[in-house]
């Protein structure tokens, strides 16, 4: 138990520049503490004692802001940066060194029963704002970009944005937890880039018809 508390405290350091002291993580990250509360409540969860459990998860959502079901598996050294409105549902299933931001959703997409939420694999990021929703996986070393909305499988080693979301990079080679949240790239807006460029050479083909035709019709004896 000790050695899982260290490693949760351990991991604060190795992704937030701003943690200086034991002292001040142990007392002032939300997000940690909201970890250590729902393995207590996930405790009890196992044990079917669902009314403590999910009493548990509450008290620790009105202290922190984050809202973790007592059913959600979570791995080692999963760190909640910042984390105010953190959501993560009941059958989510999240891996080892797994990285959230605040107001990041981990949910359902409807009424259904039995496995209704993401699995997030191992050393997965999920950026501000980013919503994952239904039963879907996050590969290995996958990283979602701020705000996206993400409804499909994500393969491992990529990366994803937009609305809904996209792969955009994808390499098979692992990628450091070094996202740069205000240089995303947009496939909306390289989609619309190159629909303009079509419509460009479409104009001038039409054009060029244009003078063609009227060419033919001034030599023709009509």
């Amino acid at each position: 138990m000790f050695k899982r508390l260290k490693e949760d405290i351990e991991v604060v350091f190795d992704q937030d520049p701003a943690a200086r002291t034991y002292f001040e993580v142990i007392l002032t990250y939300s997000g940690l503490h909201a970890i250590w509360a729902h393995r207590i409540a996930h405790f009890f969860y196992k044990k079917k004692m669902f009314f403590i459990a999910r009493v548990i998860s509450q008290l620790s959502r009105f202290f922190t802001g984050i809202e973790i079901h007592p059913g959600a598996q979570i791995g080692r050294r999963f760190f909640i940066d910042h984390g105010m409105g953190v959501v993560i549902g009941e059958t989510c299933e999240i891996g080892d060194n797994v990285t959230v931001y605040q107001g990041v959703t981990l949910g359902g997409t409807g009424k259904e029963k039995g496995k209704r939420h993401p699995t997030i694999k191992d050393n997965a990021l999920i950026a501000s704002g980013a919503k994952v929703l239904g039963s879907i996986t996050i590969g290995e070393n996958a990283k979602i970009g701020a705000g996206s909305v993400v409804l499909k499988d994500v393969p491992p080693n990529s990366t994803v944005v937009g609305i809904p979301g996209r792969v955009v990079v994808q390499d098979g080679v692992k990628i450091k937890k070094d996202l740069k949240h205000n240089e995303l790239p947009d496939p909306v807006a390289d989609r619309l880039n190159s629909m303009q460029q079509e419509i460009e050479a479409l104009r001038s083909e039409l054009e060029q018809l244009r003078k063609e035709g009227a060419r033919m019709y001034e030599h023709s004896d009509i």
